[in-house]
């Protein structure tokens, strides 16, 4: 479909070439390169001071004579090569709209997150000048969306998404098996992180299962979140690091549930309640990321905590479930579904002890 737009195109140009002198193949190709990069691509344009060459460049009135249905779809499809965004790299969009709406419409029982989140990834974006990468430290039980939030966050920041050259994800205990092979590991992270932000300066790590990392690993790329402007030459002020763990999961529950027995709203327990202990926490935990100089040098930006879900919060996921699935369904499902789950603690059963995780496998029970 395109080329067949695109070749009336070329021969119109090649008509209105015509018009021109031109005194040698050279004055030929500056002259399709000229017209098509002022006029398609609408770079900055510099008058050539040969006088010859300078003849050979089409002005803007010329352009106007052609169909804009020729101008547009040239224009798509040099945009189409990644070149031509308003961001200036088209692997990144940025679309904090967008990671505001899919928080707050498709992240369940988490108001801490969705405001926390949104805020630190807003101010981060928004600021050129940051003075160090935006780091993350999501914690809680599993099933409560530290994956899914990572998820979100990708596919609002990068055209495409958790696939996109821009985004790298590492999980500890597959990535970084054996501790005796730390050092090797520290040469590969390195290397990976230096090439990734290279190629692409808003570059996002994900590190799932955060604790399970050794702490010389994370030394070893401490350099890297600090206040620094350049590491041998590069600047990775702009990249964005997340860290997922379940530490801190066993305290933020506990809040949660004295917040229940007080008769007291969760929407109510703030940073305050959790930020605190969770750092506490964190700095006295047995793993390598505990342990690393990423705590002690007071690196990360903001502890995040999931709060665990309740029975509500487990339909809502169902009701997900079967609508990415396109699959319709009604409340009484939905509430078996959600009964099929095991609540803890044993005498209130008010959280799921799976959170969500286990949801989009579930339902295929449920189906006719």
């Amino acid at each position: 479909m395109f080329v067949r737009w695109l070749l009336p195109a070329l021969l119109a140009l090649s008509a209105e070439a015509d018009f021109f002198q031109f005194e040698s193949i050279s004055n030929v190709s500056t002259y399709y390169f000229n017209y098509i990069y002022c006029n398609i691509w609408e770079g900055d344009c510099q008058p050539n001071q040969d006088d010859a060459t300078q003849q050979a460049v089409p002005t803007r009135n010329l352009w106007a004579g052609f169909p804009q249905d020729y101008t547009s779809l040239l224009h798509q499809w040099y945009c189409s090569l990644g070149q031509c965004c308003e961001s200036g790299d088209c692997r990144i969009t940025n679309n904090i709209s967008g990671l505001a709406r899919d928080l707050q419409t498709k992240l369940h029982g988490q108001h801490l997150v969705q405001s926390v989140v949104l805020k630190a990834i807003q101010g981060f974006i928004n600021n050129p000048e940051s003075n160090k990468p935006l780091t993350l430290s999501f914690h809680g039980w599993s099933g409560t969306g530290k994956n899914f939030v990572a998820r979100v966050i990708a596919d609002n920041l990068y055209r495409d998404g958790v696939k996109s050259e821009c985004v790298r994800l590492f999980i500890a205990p597959f990535h970084f098996p054996h501790a005796r092979l730390v050092d090797t590991y520290k040469g590969q992270l390195r290397e990976a992180i230096r090439d990734m932000v290279l190629r692409c300066p808003q570059t996002l790590f994900i590190f799932d299962e955060a604790e399970k990392l050794h702490p010389g690993l994370i030394d070893a790329i401490k350099p890297y979140m600090d206040h620094y402007d350049n590491v041998d030459g590069v600047s990775y002020r702009r990249a964005i690091f997340l860290f997922l763990s379940n530490i801190g999961g066993a305290t933020i529950n506990e809040v949660a549930l004295d917040y229940w027995h007080s008769g007291q709203n969760r929407e109510d327990i703030g940073m305050e309640d959790l930020e605190h202990r969770l750092r506490a926490e964190t700095m006295e935990s047995h793993g390598g990321f505990a342990q690393s100089e990423l705590m002690s040098g007071h690196l990360i930006d903001f502890f995040v905590p999931f709060l665990p879900l309740e029975y509500r919060h487990v339909k809502l996921c169902a009701r997900d479930a079967y609508a990415a699935r396109g699959l319709e369904t009604d409340e009484a499902t939905l509430d078996e579904v959600a009964k099929a789950m095991l609540y803890v603690p044993k005498e209130e059963r008010l959280f799921s002890a799976q959170g969500c995780k286990s949801i989009p496998q579930r339902i295929n029970f449920f189906l006719p």
